[in-house]
């Protein structure tokens, strides 16, 4: 993997002041920052971006399918509504992990189903901005190893400093 998408939906520019009880304080640069910090080591670019427009983020995921990468996307609400996205994610024939800071079950009924999910190679949710990292290191591990420590194991990246996100 030479490089890896970061999709971000609509309202995450509000990330740390939007509900943080509910979301975090961690900005969406926080996160940025984070994870170009976990690439950089590996020789992987970061493609991280956001958009409050459903299009956009349909072109995104059809631009790292072109380009064979994988995608980190955390589609905001539009994971429970794009048809759009559910449909660009199954043509652009790319490995899509969603993620959700929020266990969206715990949630409002609304909330609870995702379009996204089933074309996706998988889900993470509930963990706060750690929900990114997670995705990041099960595309690291690739498809046939053991995710479990695979974030720890990163050049310059001691265990402790990964577990105080």
């Amino acid at each position: 993997m030479k490089a890896v998408h970061v999709l971000n939906g609509p309202n995450l520019n509000l990330l740390g002041t939007r509900e943080p009880e509910t979301y975090g304080l961690a900005t969406l640069a926080d996160i940025e920052a984070r994870l170009s910090a976990l690439c950089k080591p590996c020789g992987i670019i970061l493609h991280f971006r956001q958009s409050n427009h459903e299009g956009d983020l349909v072109t995104w995921v059809q631009e790292a399918g072109r380009a064979g990468e994988p995608v980190i996307l955390n589609a905001g609400a539009y994971s429970h509504t794009s048809i759009a996205l559910y449909d660009a994610i199954k043509a652009a024939k790319t490995e899509v992990i969603e993620v959700h800071l929020s266990n969206i079950h715990a949630r409002e009924d609304f909330r609870r189903q995702s379009l996204i999910s089933p074309v996706a190679r998988g889900v993470i949710l509930g963990f706060g901005a750690y929900s990114y990292d997670l995705a990041l290191e099960a595309f690291l591990a690739g498809p046939k190893r053991q995710v479990t420590g695979a974030i720890e194991n990163f050049p310059g990246n001691g265990a402790n400093e990964s577990r105080k996100r």
